[in-house]
């Protein structure tokens, strides 16, 4: 177990999660789903993929395959031609058809809203799990992805690269009614400006961040979008 944080830090750690809140209003999920099975789906094939590109795989996708039946009967080439384009696609195609089965040999065909249940199912860890529980299923929950665990780590919220800790450290630190919140602006903050190469100078947070390295200036690239009128970093990269 995590030492418990002190009050100053977990106050800190309020403060960031409301300004980066405020800093990116469209915090949330990044992909479009309409129910629990959708959102696992979507989140499997969510792996080394841009959000937009699974979007659009996923439009045709769910229209076609609506329950975990029509995923398992599938012929399996039909299916890895429909979601080849989000990349890595045989492994994906044979993690949506084992995590299907597994739905319908054990949970009655219906996507569970809890993390020992959702674990049990191939190719569902618990960064899956967290997306599907506290967005499909409202249940305070922290994901972490490379995204968040770095910001995580530079803010100086914990000290681990194992996401696991990173998720115990930061359940101490945050009240549950914030951790979805806080998951999705993390996140956001990590695409657009806490990149491998931080935006310091652009960050809504500076005044509060502990990182020794910051930027003294944008990168060329940064600063050229910047003042042509266009918001740097609001591209969204790969899904948590």
């Amino acid at each position: 177990m995590p030492a418990r944080p002190d009050p100053a830090k977990k106050a800190r750690a309020r403060a960031v999660v409301r300004l980066l809140a405020k800093a990116n209003p469209d915090w949330g999920p990044t992909l479009r789903f309409s129910n629990p099975l959708e959102l696992l789906v979507a989140t499997i094939l969510a792996a080394q993929a841009q959000d937009e590109r699974v979007n659009e795989v996923t439009i045709p996708l769910f229209a076609k395959y609506r329950t975990p039946r029509d995923y398992v009967r599938a012929p399996r080439a039909a299916l890895e031609k429909a979601v080849k384009a989000t990349g890595f696609y045989r492994q994906k195609t044979k993690a949506i058809q084992a995590a299907s089965q597994g739905l319908l040999d054990e949970f009655g065909g219906e996507v569970p809203g809890d993390m020992e249940s959702l674990t049990r199912l191939h190719g569902v860890g618990r960064k899956t799990a967290s997306i599907v529980l506290g967005n499909a299923f409202g249940v305070p929950s922290i994901a972490v992805d490379r995204h968040v665990a770095r910001v995580a780590q530079r803010l100086g919220f914990t000290k681990s690269g194992d996401p696991e800790r990173i998720e115990e450290d930061l359940r101490a630190l945050l009240p549950k009614k914030d951790w979805v919140k806080a998951t999705w602006s993390l996140v956001l903050h990590g695409r657009r400006i806490c990149r491998p190469t931080p935006e310091c100078p652009r960050c809504p947070v500076l005044a509060l961040c502990p990182y020794p390295r910051k930027t003294k200036a944008l990168p060329a690239r940064s600063a050229a979008a910047t003042s042509a009128g266009q918001p740097a970093g609001r591209r969204r990269g790969a899904h948590i």
